[in-house]
């Protein structure tokens, strides 16, 4: 699925199915999110998987300007988060660097007609000449998708969001900036309870900032953030009210002879994720995917290498600031495969049970309809074989930050720059 225009706004910055995997919301730097639908499958024919279109576009940030600090704040969607369905209507919470917002996307496809005081086309009559009452009846029309603005959860963050998680109690959500991290209830809009705070009183003697944060699946008093050296804090809301000492501290001690000018730089982490089933969560740091089990704290019990050839090029990728880029991951729907992103628009799978990993592409002359990918191999040094690709011809502008997996089937949704890829398994 491509954008076309290959302006700025339109680089996507999120992508998330809901928890059904029937809608798939992608947002992008223009602050538009856009959600597109799975169609109902033909019963006929079950191998053929059905498409996702397009089912809704709107503008959910615009760019404002903060008068106090002379700051322009931007209107790109750093995370879209789904509320579990309650009702018809569905909801989801979009952020960008300093607001967070709550939207409700609904269908109509009746309107109203027989009115006693109007005019159809909404013209007021004069009362005079009523002479009898109607009843109004809801008549049938073409659908149409209505997204619009719930709630607004504005002015609680100094620094810029990176996170927003709903806690399965489905009243709660949290938000986490650079240094601190605030607790919301969905229906209080004034006000949000400050749970972390790592800033310290003197900010020359700030050493890590929060780089991401999420609550536990099952669990509504818990939640882990990561931070950017390489540390994943566990807490516990049910010990006190400011979460500033964690219960649990996930750290590996770092490998000396891999140490490095550019060590602390690859360690940062991220992205965290929980398993579904919330006894693992996993990390993506500059160069790795680790998995954790959460009754383990002093070393991961996976690790997979996403891109190991590019720990030669951390010089170059320095200069050229892709050394900060942040790579997220997603689970599949039974926790047994792990998915994330890589440059040259390859990314990874790592199937947990069986040891396997491949590396695949997502372009467009290899993603016609219907087309198998071929698996993906990067020579990083020495002779070349046919298939492989040179590391040094990897193009460092063409990158996968952002994946998302489908909460029951195999299908992932990829973003490119500017494109969204959606592939499903080979169905015989």
């Amino acid at each position: 699925m491509d954008s076309g225009s290959q302006l700025l706004t339109d680089i996507i910055s999120t992508v998330e199915f809901n928890h059904t995997g029937e809608l798939l919301a992608t947002g992008d730097k223009g602050g538009r999110v856009v959600i597109f639908q799975q169609e109902i499958e033909n019963k006929n024919q079950p191998q053929f998987r059905s498409e996702y279109n397009v089912y809704s576009t709107f503008q959910s940030h615009e760019p404002e300007f903060d008068y106090l600090k002379s700051l322009e704040i931007e209107e790109k969607i750093n995370k879209i988060r789904w509320l579990p369905q309650k009702n018809a209507a569905q909801f989801l919470l979009s952020t960008n660097d300093k607001t967070i917002k709550l939207w409700k996307i609904s269908e109509r496809d009746k309107r109203p007609e027989g009115y006693n005081l109007k005019e159809e086309d909404g013209r007021y009559k004069d009362p005079n000449a009523i002479s009898g009452l109607r009843v109004p009846v809801l008549i049938p029309m073409d659908l149409m998708v209505e997204a619009s603005p719930r709630r607004v959860f504005a002015n609680a963050h100094t620094y810029h969001i990176n996170s927003i998680s709903v806690n399965s109690d489905d009243e709660t959500y949290l938000s986490a900036d650079d240094l601190r991290i605030n607790l919301w209830n969905l229906e209080i809009t004034d006000r949000s309870f400050n749970i972390v705070d790592i800033k310290p009183a003197n900010m020359e003697e700030l050493t890590e900032v929060i780089t991401a944060a999420e609550f536990h699946p099952l669990q509504c008093n818990t939640f882990v953030y990561s931070s950017s050296k390489g540390t994943i804090r566990l807490c516990d809301m049910r010990a006190s009210a400011l979460c500033d000492r964690h219960s649990k501290l996930f750290e590996e001690p770092e490998d000396p002879s891999n140490r490095s000018f550019f060590s602390e730089i690859i360690s940062s982490i991220s992205d965290v994720k929980f398993s579904h089933n919330g006894r693992y969560m996993m990390t993506r740091d500059y160069l790795s995917v680790k998995i954790w089990d959460l009754n383990m704290e002093n070393r991961p019990v996976e690790t997979y290498q996403v891109h190991e050839y590019l720990r030669s090029k951390l010089c170059s990728l320095y200069e050229n600031d892709c050394i900060f880029d942040k790579f997220e991951c997603c689970w599949n729907g039974n926790d047994s495969v792990v998915m994330t992103g890589s440059y040259n628009n390859f990314f990874r799978m790592f199937d947990r049970g069986q040891r396997r990993d491949m590396t695949l592409e997502a372009s467009r002359e290899n993603s016609k309809p219907m087309q198998v990918l071929k698996t993906r191999k990067v020579c990083a040094g020495g002779k070349r074989k046919k298939d492989e690709i040179s590391v040094d011809s990897l193009d460092f502008n063409k990158k996968i930050l952002h994946t998302a997996w489908h909460p029951q089937d195999n299908i992932i949704a990829v973003a490119t720059t500017h494109n969204l890829y959606i592939f499903q398994d080979k169905v015989n």
